[in-house]
C-alpha cells in the first residue's frame, strides 16, 4: 500500500465535512502545506498554536488537524509580529501541514454538535436549526435500457441521499421525441427524422455543492449523444446539515443534577447559567461555541436547558424563565472535537499515527482561592 499524501486525508476530511457548508466568514480547509507530501503522521488539536506545531515536529507530525483555523482574515505581511504570523512561519519552515475543519464540522450531522449530544448521552439526536438552499433536484429524461446505469453513476456522484437513507429516486414513464439535425450523431433514429421514444423521467436529489459532479456522471452513463435533464435549487431544509443539535436525555433529571452532569460529561470548570425554573430536565439543544444566534431554534424544539458558550451578560435575559441556558465555555464546548476527527482518522488511515494534541490551547484561565 502506499503512503497516503496529503490531498488524501484532505479529500476524506472535505468529504465528511464539505466546504459548501463553512459559514461566509469561515476559512477551513488547508491553510498551509503541499497536497502532494506524504504524511509522516496527523497532530489533532482544537487550535493551532506555536506550542502545538512544536508538539507535532517532536512527535513526528508533518500535519495538524484543527477545528479553529489559525487563519481567519487575510495575512499582508509575514513578520511574526502576533502568534497568528509566528505559527504560519513555523508551521512552514518546519514543512508542518494546517488544516481546519471548523464550521462545515459544526454544520454536518455526525459533526461537532452530535459529538456533544453523544458525550451528554442525548438520544434522537436532530439538527436544530436546518439549512435551506442547500439542496438541488437533478431530472433527467432516459431510455429504459440506460436506467440502471444512469442510476448506479448517479449514486456515486453522491445523489439519491435523503436523511438516512440513500439509494433514493423516482421514475415515471413518458414519451419522447426530437429530430436530429444535420452534425448530429444519434443512437436512436436518423437525421432529419422525427422521432418518438419511450423514456423515463427519473428524479434524484442531491447536495447543491454536487450539482456538477452528478451532471457529469449522468452524462457519462447516458446513451444519449445529449441528455436532456433539469435542475431544481430546493428551498426544502437539509435534515443532515444546519446548525446545533437537540435531543433527549433518557430520562429526566433536576436541573442541579443536570448541571452536575453537564459539568462532569463536558469536563467543564464552571457551568454559567441563567436562573433555575424548578422544572426536570429532558430535552436539550446544544451548539459548540458560540451559540447565542439559536436560542430562538432552542425554544422552538421545546428543550429544557441550551449548552453553548460565549454568552454576553445581557443575552442571558432573553431566556426569559423559559429554559435554563448553560454556558459552559468555548474551550470546554469543543474540546472533544478533537476525539471526533481522531476517530474519523484512525479508521480510515492506518499506515500513518493519528495523535490528539496534549496541548492546552484554552486562553482562558480561572482562579480558585
Amino acid at each position: 500500500m502506499s503512503q497516503p499524501i496529503l490531498r488524501d486525508l484532505t479529500n476524506y476530511l472535505d468529504a465528511f465535512a464539505p466546504p459548501a457548508y463553512q459559514e461566509a466568514y469561515d476559512n477551513a480547509g488547508l491553510i498551509v502545506g503541499d497536497p502532494n507530501v506524504p504524511i509522516t503522521g496527523v497532530l489533532v488539536s482544537l487550535d493551532a498554536t506555536e506550542a502545538v506545531v512544536d508538539e507535532a515536529i517532536a512527535k513526528g507530525c508533518n500535519v495538524i488537524v484543527a477545528h479553529h483555523p489559525i487563519v481567519f482574515k487575510g495575512l499582508k505581511k509575514l513578520n511574526g509580529k502576533n502568534y497568528v504570523e509566528r505559527t504560519v512561519i513555523k508551521a512552514l519552515k518546519n514543512d508542518v501541514a494546517l488544516f481546519a475543519a471548523h464550521t462545515n464540522l459544526d454544520n454536518v450531522a455526525g459533526g461537532v454538535n452530535f459529538h456533544i449530544a453523544q458525550r451528554l448521552g442525548l438520544q434522537n439526536v436532530q439538527i436544530l436549526a436546518p439549512k435551506a438552499q442547500t439542496l438541488s433536484k437533478l431530472v433527467v429524461y432516459t431510455p429504459e435500457a440506460d436506467l440502471n446505469g444512469v442510476l448506479t453513476a448517479l449514486y456515486e456522484a453522491g445523489a439519491g441521499r435523503i436523511a438516512t437513507y440513500d439509494h433514493c429516486s423516482f421514475r415515471v414513464g413518458g414519451t419522447g421525441t426530437f429530430r436530429p439535425l444535420d452534425g448530429a450523431n444519434p443512437v436512436v433514429g436518423a437525421v432529419g427524422h422525427d422521432e418518438t421514444v419511450q423514456e423515463l423521467r427519473l428524479e434524484v436529489l442531491l447536495p447543491t455543492y454536487l450539482e456538477g459532479a452528478a451532471v457529469r456522471a449522468m452524462q457519462q452513463a447516458h446513451s444519449y449523444e445529449v441528455p436532456a435533464y433539469d435542475l431544481y435549487a430546493l428551498n426544502n431544509t437539509n435534515q443532515t446539515v444546519g446548525s446545533g443539535a437537540v435531543g433527549d436525555l433518557p430520562e429526566s433529571m433536576d436541573e442541579r443534577t443536570w448541571l452536575r452532569h453537564l459539568k462532569t460529561s463536558m469536563g467543564a470548570t464552571v457551568v454559567r447559567h441563567t436562573p433555575l425554573r424548578d422544572r426536570p430536565i429532558r430535552r436539550v439543544a446544544v451548539c459548540g461555541g458560540a451559540g447565542s444566534f439559536l436560542l430562538g431554534d432552542a425554544l422552538r424544539a421545546g428543550a429544557d436547558a441550551f449548552v453553548t458558550a460565549d454568552y454576553k451578560y445581557h443575552e442571558f435575559f432573553d431566556a426569559e424563565g423559559r429554559l435554563v441556558i448553560c454556558d459552559i465555555g468555548h474551550y470546554e464546548s469543543e474540546v472533544f472535537t478533537k476525539d471526533l476527527i481522531q476517530q474519523h482518522l484512525a479508521q480510515k488511515f492506518t499506515t500513518f499515527a493519528v495523535i490528539l494534541s496534549e496541548t492546552n490551547t484554552n486562553p482562558v484561565s480561572y482562579y480558585f482561592d
